[in-house]
């Protein structure tokens, strides 16, 4: 084996380390901001929970997702409003409340976001029921290109 491929096949080791290493964070990450939707966690808070600094959270998220932190996890708390809204009652919930309890404290925002990630209004989802995008939103919300929106 040439020197040059011994290089190439540690260089490609590491590499997948280091993946291994970010998909991991990220996975821990993302699961603490989720066990505390409605707060809308800082990725200060998360950092200092998990020990590690931001810049390091930054790149982590990037090498995984190709965002930044704070907007994947925009995007996975607007997943889970949406889950919500389609299997709520009208009768029972309002758009309001779902937001509130995602971390959404304000309402306007939140309904441009939605709008622009859904393509309808949550009260239209929660009023219809008819899932325009993402339609497949399940536990597993791993695959969230079509709403990471630019």
């Amino acid at each position: 084996m040439s020197r040059r491929h011994q290089l190439s096949t540690i260089r490609g080791m590491i590499s997948a380390r280091q993946r291994e290493v970010c998909c991991d964070l990220v996975g821990q990450a993302e699961k603490l901001a989720l066990s505390r939707a409605d707060q809308a966690l800082s990725i200060s808070d998360i950092c200092r929970t998990l020990s590690v600094r931001e810049r390091t959270l930054r790149n982590a998220f990037t090498k995984v997702h190709g965002v930044p932190p704070c907007r994947r996890l925009r995007i996975l708390r607007l997943l889970h409003a949406r889950k919500v809204l389609l299997a709520a009652d009208r009768k029972l919930t309002t758009v309001t409340k779902v937001a509130a309890a995602f971390g959404f404290s304000e309402l306007g925002r939140f309904s441009v976001e939605y709008r622009k990630a859904f393509g309808e209004s949550p009260s239209q989802t929660l009023d219809e029921k008819i899932p325009t995008c993402c339609s497949g939103v399940n536990g597993d919300l791993g695959a969230t290109s079509r709403a990471e929106f630019a």
